[in-house]
């Protein structure tokens, strides 16, 4: 890792600021390397979770992806330019600008749930900046890490991008290394390992961690069909990927009165998207037996302490035993290991309010989360929900779509992460804005040199009136 780094810093230093055309084309071989090799990827994914659907895969992983790559294709040599601001007017006609400069060389460590997403997000980002970058693997999806260590090699020279794979041991390794900016996307316990080893050489960090993600049905008109559609988008986002998504709803918050209501429509709403005569066909296997045990004990820890489960879905899926079909806890109390840690799997805890200011307060007593899902047709009420919470980000009557939009920002806040990519803000992540003044040629700064005569004491009063 030390040598790669080394190579990526040497070669940096003989083009610190590539020009476009340079960033264009390792873009292009970027997007090319997902495109062709697609359902390569998807297979490689699919083993490594023991059986992930390859459509799941092409639509949650290979689209963004894509859609990324595009967009940074299509606005990188503006984001590139130098960008005015204003100048002091004391100081004109002096120019104020800023220069957007690559960092140099970016650390990216990917997490084991969209290995190939959140690898070439912020690759994308680092290349579109003109930076080069080295990417650790996850451990747990060893086919597709091996995979793409393959065909980054491929498309790329190792002064370039370049991947490494290994265990704990090395991801602790790499998280030491002397990068110009490291990103880390995984839990908030192994963030805070990550940014305490970033500090040795000050290396600054975007952390993408995760947290408890409400979903919060506003009070609204109360009916079925409204609910409904607010059941349905929240199953969406829990059962892809089989609840496995940082920012996937982690529990609900819904008025008293519509928990029964609830319960039956999610039942109904599982059984129409994952049909029992399709065996789980549709429907990923959590990642590794460990994961699976510990979600089994989230819920006999919470059932023990006086909570219900209901678990959805009818039949036997047969494509992996660790495909979990979701269950929802109703009774839920705080102390609850289920309400304490990020679930990340297909349980979500149901919880009830009665009034909207009381649900924000309960929100707002936990820690701040990656993502918030409001769902209403009350303007007041949603506005009332965005003005008095805090999260990454929020997907109004609906959940996960904000972080498919190429335009906005995709980060945390507080214990969720800090910092943030897509976008232009990705592009900025792994630049150096460098502010720079240019002097005019005709200037009145000899007006306040020294010495300090009777002048300079009437143009400082007029300064400072």
């Amino acid at each position: 890792m030390q040598a790669i780094l080394a190579t990526q810093k040497i070669a940096f230093g003989k083009d610190m600021c590539p020009p476009w055309a340079v960033r264009r084309d390792r873009l292009q071989r970027l997007r090319k390397l997902v495109k062709q090799h697609q359902f390569e990827i998807a297979d490689a994914i699919s083993a490594d979770f023991s059986y992930r659907p390859q459509e799941e895969t092409r639509l949650l992983e290979v689209f963004p992806s894509l859609a990324g790559i595009s967009h940074a294709l299509s606005h990188g040599r503006g984001w590139m330019q130098p960008r005015r601001r204003c100048t002091g007017f004391w100081f004109l006609p002096a120019r104020s600008r800023l220069l957007p400069q690559p960092l140099g060389v970016a650390g990216i460590m990917v997490p084991w749930n969209y290995p190939l997403f959140l690898a070439i997000g912020p690759l994308t980002a680092a290349l579109a900046a003109g930076n080069r970058a080295l990417i650790k693997m996850p451990e747990l999806t060893p086919a597709f890490s091996a995979l793409f260590e393959r065909l980054i090699a491929q498309y790329f020279a190792p002064d370039e991008v370049a991947v490494i794979n290994g265990d704990a041991q090395v991801a602790q390794a790499f998280s030491l290394l002397p990068f110009d900016h490291l990103l880390f996307t995984g839990s908030t316990k192994v963030g805070h390992d990550v940014m305490r080893a970033a500090s040795t050489h000050l290396t600054p960090v975007t952390l993408e961690l995760g947290g408890k993600s409400p979903a919060l049905i506003c009070p609204g008109d109360g009916s079925e069909a409204a609910l409904r559609k607010a059941a349905e988008a929240i199953l969406r986002g829990k059962c892809v990927n089989a609840g496995q998504t940082c920012i996937a709803p982690d529990y609900v918050l819904l008025p008293e009165a519509q928990r029964e209501a609830f319960i039956r429509i999610a039942a109904e709403v599982f059984n129409r998207l994952y049909p029992a005569e399709r065996a789980g066909k549709d429907y990923a296997a959590v990642v590794s037996e460990r994961h699976f045990q510990r979600l089994q004990h989230l819920m006999q820890d919470a059932v023990e302490q006086g909570a219900q489960a209901h678990q959805l879905g009818q039949g036997a899926m047969q494509y992996s035993p660790r495909q979990m079909p979701p269950v929802l806890l109703t009774g839920v109390q705080d102390q609850m290991t289920v309400m304490q840690e990020e679930i990340f799997g297909p349980v979500l805890p149901v919880e009830t309010y009665c009034t909207l200011p009381e649900a924000i307060a309960r929100i707002n007593q936990r820690p701040r989360p990656l993502a918030l899902y409001a769902f209403g047709r009350d303007a007041s009420e949603i506005n009332t929900v965005l003005n008095n919470t805090i999260s990454g980000g929020v997907t109004v009557n609906d959940t996960l779509l904000h972080i498919a939009q190429d335009d906005l920002p995709f980060g945390g806040v507080g214990p969720s992460g800090m910092g943030a990519y897509h976008a232009r803000e990705g592009f900025d992540t792994f630049s150096k804005l460098k502010p720079v003044l240019y002097q005019s040629r005709l200037n009145l700064t000899w007006l306040a040199q020294a010495p300090y005569t009777a002048r300079f004491e009437w143009l400082l009063k007029w300064m400072l009136r």
